[in-house]
């Protein structure tokens, strides 16, 4: 007789243990980067062994990436459907996701870190940044061209550019808070640089910085 074989699930005690392990990651990817930051590092961090590491996640490269999933899942658990918003909404999304950074600097500090360290050939998590970018960047111009939708208006050639400066400005901010926070109020600048770049894409105007060719 064929019988059907029972789908596994993790048991409770497994997935708090991995939970634990991915918050350690984050914390000493954080201040050590993905280079210099070692297995036995995040073990330490929760009285484990560096092969009780690589029993839960395989690799530090697996680590990695599901530590940038964890990340991900962070940014859209409160959402309805957990997935991004459209429109103005959008836009409100990101700001309220400033917010919620400013009050979890150690997934803040791994991104950065992360993001930056990915640049270099052969890291790990350059496709995994590569691509997030460009979604992140597509999702931004569709808010904008249905926002403009929403008003009558005809989407600015502008708009993938202002999707591109919207990522650039949070991004940049957070860099500027960790290493200031008592001088950068990550929330209030994200909301400022946002509405002033939808703004600009509602309502066009002459540019400021344009000069006369000699």
């Amino acid at each position: 007789m064929v019988t059907e074989r029972r789908q596994s699930h993790p048991r409770p005690q497994t997935v708090a243990r991995r939970k634990e392990i991915l918050q350690a990651a984050v914390e000493i990817f954080g201040s050590k980067g993905y280079v210099n930051g070692t297995l036995s590092d995040i073990a330490e961090q929760v009285n484990m062994t560096h092969p009780g590491i690589l029993h839960h996640f395989g690799s530090k490269d697996q680590l990695l990436l599901e530590v940038l999933s964890y990340r991900d899942e962070m940014d859209v658990q409160s959402l309805a459907g957990q997935h991004i918003p459209d429109g103005i909404e959008f836009f409100r999304h990101l700001v309220a996701t400033a917010l919620a950074n400013a009050h979890r600097a150690g997934i803040v500090q791994a991104y950065v870190v992360l993001s930056a360290e990915a640049v270099t050939d052969g890291h790990p998590a350059r496709g995994y940044f590569v691509e997030r970018y460009r979604t992140l960047r597509a999702e931004a111009r569709q808010a904008f061209e249905a926002l403009c939708a929403e008003r009558g208006t005809v989407p600015p050639a502008t708009a993938a550019l202002a999707a591109a400066s919207v990522l650039a400005v949070m991004d940049g901010l957070q860099v500027q808070w960790l290493l200031d926070p008592t001088d950068v109020d990550l929330a209030q600048a994200s909301e400022f640089a946002i509405e002033a770049i939808v703004s600009s894409v509602l309502d066009a105007k002459p540019s400021v910085l344009a000069t006369d060719s000699p």
